[in-house]
């Protein structure tokens, strides 16, 4: 019997949605703060720290995100970017995910007699 050789999948075949839940998940992590800087040529590079486990001797090292997938996130309106830090090199904002304020809904009740509302009490 020959060994099953699975399909290796490349990172432009991944699902937006599966790529986009990850990055999403490391932004909803407050532990986790993430950065946007924008170079002086214009590049731009989303990321974190990654602090050193010394469970398992990883870490302690920057992670890029992927751009592409949090520029989109951001036209989206799904993240939001903090105040500017201006360097002459380079200009680096905080990425915060975009809560949106819910509007409260309000149920349409008939108003209930007297009579109606002492029943429902006793029950």
């Amino acid at each position: 019997m020959s060994p099953v050789r699975y399909q290796s999948r490349s990172r432009s075949e991944v699902p937006f949605e599966a790529v986009g839940a990850g990055v999403l998940r490391v932004l909803s992590d407050s532990r986790t703060p993430v950065f946007l800087t924008v170079h002086a040529s214009g590049r731009r590079r989303y990321g974190y720290w990654q602090p050193h486990d010394h469970a398992t001797d990883r870490g302690g090292c920057y992670v890029a995100l992927p751009t592409p997938i949090c520029d989109r996130l951001y036209s989206e309106g799904r993240i939001a970017l903090g105040d500017p830090l201006v360097d002459p090199a380079k200009t680096t904002y905080r990425v915060w995910l975009a809560y949106d304020p819910v509007t409260p809904v309000r149920i349409p009740v008939a108003p209930l007699s007297a009579v109606a509302v002492a029943q429902t009490l006793a029950a």
